[in-house]
């Protein structure tokens, strides 16, 4: 059996006069912790993590979410880098956003949260309403991007999207214009397109941002291999070829070697 560690999320504070406590604390908002703790552990391929097991105890309200114990002791190492460098800026696009919505979360309700992990001498990280826990603008620009992949759903009554089916990136969700969607008179669903959108990417790593994608637009896209056209395209190049006899010695001349 793999062996298990936890984090533990603490939250301190008040709904008015009345102290938190799990009797309280509302569902929602342990939904919204659950998620975000997800994303503090496992960013990416969330269908091959873990099984991750939860639990609420007292003390105002402590979050107790446990996992392999590898997963916890990688996260332990981010928790010392933020608390080290008092920055969330070298997190992975979902592993910083967790931390904004925890910094968000303080400042709206003047709560404050201790997360921290069961690892011996556990690093610490403290969110309140003075600490500043959020990506520098510098580091994330705007960028347009093309990607590709099999359109498995889009639509929606009030928030408009695609979700995009991509072997580079995964599953995408990408914000759609109504009127765009309108254009595309056939079912767009389960064929293949090309995707251009606008986002944010990290300008020193080159992340994408893959929670704030906005469709541009949809691109007509074939990826079949069509052999017969190869071999035209090749056939036309050979004439051009017909009278070097030394490929390697043309190519070097042509690049300005002796």
């Amino acid at each position: 059996m793999n062996k298990v560690g936890q984090i533990e999320i603490i939250i301190k504070g008040f709904q008015g006069n009345i102290e938190i406590t799990p009797e309280n604390y509302d569902i929602n908002n342990i939904i919204d912790i659950l998620k975000n703790a997800e994303d503090l552990l496992f960013p990416n391929n969330k269908k091959e993590r873990p099984i991750i097991s939860y639990n609420i105890e007292k003390g105002s309200v402590k979050h107790i979410i446990k996992t392999s114990l590898q997963a916890i002791l990688g996260f332990n190492a981010v928790l010392f880098q933020v608390q080290n460098d008092n920055s969330i800026d070298f997190l992975e696009a979902k592993t910083a956003k967790a931390f904004e919505f925890f910094q968000e979360e303080a400042q709206k309700q003047n709560y404050e949260f201790y997360i921290s992990t069961s690892v011996p001498n556990s690093s610490l990280v403290v969110i309140n309403k003075d600490t500043k826990f959020q990506r520098t603008e510098e580091v994330w620009a705007e960028a347009e991007f093309y990607f590709y992949g099999v359109i498995i759903d889009a639509g929606g009554k009030t928030k408009a999207n695609i979700h995009l089916d991509t072997k580079e990136y995964g599953l995408l969700t990408i914000d759609a214009p109504k009127e765009v969607l309108a254009e595309y008179e056939s079912n767009p669903l389960y064929k293949s397109f090309g995707v251009r959108a606008s986002g944010k990417q990290n300008i020193n790593t080159g992340e994408i941002d893959k929670n704030d994608l906005r469709l541009i637009d949809i691109i007509d896209y074939n990826p079949a291999f069509k052999e017969d056209y190869l071999k035209s395209l090749i056939k036309k190049a050979k004439q051009s070829w017909e009278n070097v006899n030394d490929a390697d010695e043309w190519l070097s001349s042509l690049r300005g070697y002796e």
